[in-house]
């Protein structure tokens, strides 16, 4: 766990530009099911996630016509039932942080591990998810 004075800034990274952290397993259940497109961050203290992953996932939805109808976040690290959870409606896909899913109606059907993350620019990652609420929006 995580000292709260280092997860804080973290944390309001994301859920300062909109997207809600979900903090328990029923939370996580309850966004998908709602239905609907969710983008679900899987946040992480390391550097690939401050450098690539969060500033891509709001630059994305800022980009196009399209974008999910939720915006929601769990932290690898530190709400360890939430994210587990999250990764059970990412499977086959090993745990990976950060990473980011896209889901329709609760169904996995975009997503981008930590190898696809780390080594791209926020930008290219960013234009990789706008293509995908393209296609899935």
């Amino acid at each position: 766990m995580y000292p709260e004075e280092v997860i804080a800034p973290i944390r309001e990274d994301l859920t300062g530009a909109g997207f809600t952290e979900l903090t328990t397993p029923a939370e996580v259940d309850e966004i998908m099911n709602a239905g609907g497109t969710t983008l679900c961050v899987v946040n992480s203290v390391c550097g690939c996630a401050a450098r690539n992953a969060r500033p891509a996932a709001k630059l994305s939805v800022d980009m196009g016509d399209k974008r999910p109808n939720n915006l929601v976040t769990v932290f690898a690290g530190v709400d360890a039932a939430a994210v587990e959870q999250a990764r059970k409606y990412t499977l086959p896909y090993p745990a990976s942080s950060p990473s980011i899913a896209l889901f329709k109606d609760g169904k996995l059907v975009h997503f981008l591990e930590r190898h696809h993350i780390e080594g791209n620019t926020a930008e290219a990652i960013a234009d990789n998810l706008s293509a995908a609420y393209t296609e899935f929006c």
